[in-house]
């Protein structure tokens, strides 16, 4: 059986995103190269490849039922001592974040991991020394941005190199 990864996110567009990416860089976090900063709505996620065109109908339904909104990114926050994660929160956008993630893992033909409870956020570093964590939590402490979301994108991934971009679902559509 073939299979394919993917992965659903909402972008933070410009200057917000280039600085956040550029961030996680800094902090050692060797994803940044090929991962720019987003809000997933669900994770690597393996699935059959034959499932692709059933899952992209889906995500069309999804992103129909759910009206643009906004995000305001706000402060810091981390998972830490559980994951060694420091991210940017969402001060607004959260349960829009919740109820997209919640529909797109209702399809039969995804199945999300569900090790941690979902938390929308944007990783700024991870898996990098204490140091440097410490360092993105208290440089980015005053961060804000507020952006509005009019669509989602669907990603997938070779096993090498950055995620590709396969499909926009604007929302509302």
């Amino acid at each position: 059986m073939l299979t394919t990864r993917i992965g659903v996110a909402i972008d933070i567009p410009e200057p917000w995103g280039e600085q956040l990416t550029r961030r996680r860089a800094e902090a050692g976090d060797p994803q940044a190269a090929y991962t720019p900063a987003h809000v997933t709505l669900l994770g690597p996620t393996e699935v059959r490849t034959e499932a692709l065109p059933a899952i992209e109908r889906h995500l069309e339904k999804v992103a129909a039922a759910q009206p643009p909104f906004t995000i305001h990114l706000r402060g810091t926050g981390t998972f830490r001592p559980v994951t060694e994660v420091v991210f940017v929160t969402l001060a607004v956008g959260i349960s829009e974040c919740e109820l997209l993630a919640e529909a797109i893992t209702s399809s039969d033909e995804v199945n999300r991991d569900s090790r941690f409870p979902y938390h929308p956020h944007v990783t700024v570093a991870q898996d990098v020394p204490a140091e440097a964590l410490d360092a993105a939590f208290e440089d980015l402490a005053g961060f804000s941005a507020k952006f509005p979301v009019p669509a989602f994108t669907l990603f997938s991934h070779g096993g090498e190199g950055p995620w590709k971009r396969r499909r926009d679902y604007t929302l509302g559509s």
